[in-house]
């Protein structure tokens, strides 16, 4: 049986949860209790394919039943939470992100996935000391996402000498990381640094992340270039959003957008 760390999903709050694959179990000469558990792998197992093809309704199915076949499973909560924050029912994730925690209080994922939850939420001092625990921990692999969690946490609260040092820590960690360098050019654009900002927002392109981070960082260079007097530019920009035809906040507020400009 062997694990992965799959990303799916969260703008940019870097979060991440780790689904069971490859079963391949035999069935034959088990115990009751064998069977159970093997039951809710194959539930597991059809839960991780639903999730990847977008089907969340169905994947939450799955993992409930997972969850009654093997309750002490932590990967099992870990799944469910990352299902219920795409569903928008952040405070159920929360319940399960805090279950997985419980089972397995060593959990790495869980605690990522918390801080990054406790972000969404707004709940931002909630997310800091979950960030900096992975970010202090030498044995977490991934320090760079913790950073960026921890990062944007403190941008919110005002506290931006903290968030530029751990975002730019991040970036330094891991320089394709987009969510790091998109943060940056937030950071960057707030603080009057345009063209240090544009830098950022063009790294995020170039990492193709997907269609709704890149319509955010297009409008952020729109609004730049805007402000820079280079209106063909912003323009550009904003077309580029209306051709990819994103879901969500920033593909409506593109439009709007060029709407005006135009």
């Amino acid at each position: 049986m062997s694990r992965t760390l799959r990303c799916l999903g969260g703008a940019s709050l870097g979060l991440g949860v780790a689904l069971l694959v490859g079963l391949g179990c035999a069935t034959s000469g088990k115990s009751a209790k064998e069977l159970e558990l093997h039951r809710a792998r194959v539930h597991y197992d059809l839960a991780v394919e639903h999730m990847a093809q977008g089907r969340t309704a169905l994947a939450l199915r799955e993992l409930q039943q997972a969850e009654q076949l093997d309750p002490n499973d932590p990967w099992i909560p870990l799944a469910l939470g990352e299902g219920y924050r795409r569903k928008g029912r952040l405070e159920q994730a929360e319940q399960h992100l805090l279950r997985a925690m419980e089972v397995d209080p060593g959990s790495q994922t869980a605690r990522l996935n918390l801080s990054a939850l406790y972000v969404q939420m707004k709940r931002y001092e909630d997310a800091i000391p979950l960030a900096v625990t992975l970010a202090d921990d030498p044995t977490f692999p991934a320090p760079w996402r913790a950073l960026t969690n921890l990062g944007w946490a403190e941008l919110q609260l005002g506290r931006r000498k903290d968030a530029r040092r751990h975002l730019e820590l991040a970036a330094e960690y891991h320089e394709g990381y987009w969510p790091a360098q998109l943060n940056l050019g937030i950071l960057e654009a707030e603080e009057g640094n345009r063209l240090e900002a544009l830098q950022r927002f063009e790294h995020v392109l170039t990492r193709k992340p997907g269609p709704l981070p890149e319509a955010e960082a297009h409008f952020r260079m729109a609004e730049i270039y805007v402000s820079l007097g280079q209106r063909e530019r912003a323009i550009q920009h904003l077309t580029a959003v209306g051709e990819r035809r994103p879901s969500g906040t920033w593909g409506k507020r593109s439009a709007d957008y060029l709407k005006l400009l135009r």
